[in-house]
């Protein structure tokens, strides 16, 4: 349940992105920006509780997420009131929306930090398996989400436009339903804790060169993974205008119907093969929606891109919680904190980036003079890249969300024009974006090979005394 307001979140907040640009004033970059604070804030805070969490205790924890959850929203909502008539500029609202986001990013993390442990412990001889099953709530979370985005969300909606702080608001529900739960839930103590593994023996996992290795590969997922889904929909909004969401939501449903299959295939396998094949498909399916241009190869595109993605994340706790499981939550809480500070900090921003890099280079070569109308006030940059002038949000999108039977002949020329661009841009995002799994894939067959070398990939477990460990 606690997935699922986060995934119903995820989306909702990923499906509003073009409203907030158009009443804001928003470029990419901003846009990105704010929604990789979230995710930045979620990095943050899963580090420090899984430091306490087999200490303070599993219920207490998510007493505190609750809290956040109900309080962001009340944040988040206040941008409009805050920005006003505007003509204070838009960084009271930048950062009323960023500072929701935050908050609603450190409830999950929060979650997170105490669910994939919780797993763990009740669940030890089949931690990669059951550990899809949990994160199978996230896709679940993005598939009502993606349904209410779909019917209510932007000038496209399916049934009616319904204004965006309303939709932020829904994830209420679900949050006090596990709010609720909470008052009956009596939590077991983490093999760690039993064992009496003090933070000092559980920092000391860390020293192990696999370890930091399968943490960098993570900060990899996190960008390719979440830093994606929070910007597919918009990019592929103007490739299949109106039918985006509903892209969105067939993507989650088969991560939701194929996390459910982890532990046959893990079997058959083993882990570190199902990461190695899960890249490569990721990679083929970036590249491919990145170059569809029509309905049965988007189809098909997004059907291996979702494939490739389903089983990054939870097999990779499953790696950690197997190889180091003297960590406890505190190594499982680091994998999930690098993914989420590596989706916050560079995929956001940088997958936005590049959008407005790629969008304003084909306008300054086809349309120069329509670039210098709609060009954003201030410059943006990421990173060591270079500082880049975006498109203004609010002036694209009063052209784009307009009627073509309301605009002069012109401004629809306008209008294709600035269509092309944006798809353009988006679409080359997606494909610079492939680098990124191409990677994972060389790192872990790095990761296959060296097993190997020691007699093949097997789990570790701790005795019960804490003396030491055993593999099975």
């Amino acid at each position: 349940m606690t997935l699922i307001v986060a995934g119903i979140g995820f989306a909702i907040r990923g499906a509003i992105l073009g409203d907030l640009g158009t009443q804001f004033g928003f470029t990419k970059t901003d846009l990105g920006t704010i929604t990789g604070g979230g995710l930045v804030g979620f990095g943050l805070v899963i580090l420090l509780a899984s430091a306490i969490a087999d200490r303070v205790g599993y219920g207490k924890l998510l007493a505190v997420a609750f809290g956040l959850h109900i309080a962001s929203v009340i944040v988040t909502i206040s941008a409009t009131p805050i920005y006003g008539d505007g003509s204070g500029g838009n960084a009271n609202a930048y950062w009323a929306l960023y500072i929701g986001m935050f908050m609603f990013a450190i409830g999950n993390g929060i979650v997170e930090a105490v669910i994939n442990p919780l797993t763990a412990t009740l669940y030890p001889e089949e931690r990669t398996h059951y550990l899809n099953v949990l994160h199978a709530g996230w896709p679940a979370g993005l598939i009502i989400g993606g349904v209410l985005a779909f019917a209510f969300a932007s000038s496209d909606a399916a049934l009616a436009q319904v204004r965006w702080e309303i939709l932020i608001g829904l994830y209420i529900i679900p949050t006090l339903i596990y709010g609720t739960m909470l008052y009956r839930a009596h939590f077991p103590v983490s093999d760690a804790a039993v064992a009496g593994v003090s933070v000092k023996s559980m920092l000391k996992e860390f020293a192990a060169p696999v370890l930091l290795f399968l943490l960098l590969l993570h900060a990899m997922v996190g960008y390719v993974e979440l830093g994606t889904d929070s910007w597919i929909v918009n990019i592929m909004q103007n490739v299949i205008q109106g039918q985006a969401f509903l892209l969105f939501i067939y993507t989650s449903a088969l991560m939701f119907v194929l996390r459910f299959f982890a532990g046959p295939i893990v079997h058959r396998i083993n882990p570190l093969g199902l990461l190695f094949a899960s890249s490569m498909v990721a990679t083929a399916g970036l590249l491919m929606l990145g170059s569809s241009a029509t309905g049965i190869t988007i189809i098909v595109a997004a059907t291996v891109y979702g494939a490739g993605k389903t089983f990054f994340w939870p097999t990779m706790l499953g790696v950690v919680s197997e190889q180091f499981p003297r960590g406890g939550a505190l190594t499982l809480g680091a994998v999930g904190g690098i993914g989420m500070l590596s989706a916050g900090l560079l995929g956001g921003p940088g997958i936005g980036y590049k959008q407005d890099y790629f969008a304003t280079q084909y306008l300054q070569e086809q349309h120069p003079a329509l670039y210098e109308v709609y060009k954003a006030p201030s410059e943006r940059g990421f990173l060591m890249f270079p500082r880049i002038t975006g498109l203004d949000g609010a002036k694209t999108g009063a052209i784009l969300e307009a009627s073509s039977g309301s605009l002069t002949t012109v401004e629809n020329e306008y209008k294709g024009a600035l269509i092309r661009a944006s798809t353009h841009g988006g679409q080359m995002a997606l494909k610079w974006t492939a680098l990124v799994p191409l990677m994972m894939t060389l790192g872990f067959l790095g990761l296959i090979v060296y097993f190997r070398s020691r007699g093949g990939y097997s789990a570790v477990s701790i005795n019960n005394d804490g003396s030491g460990l055993s593999t099975r």
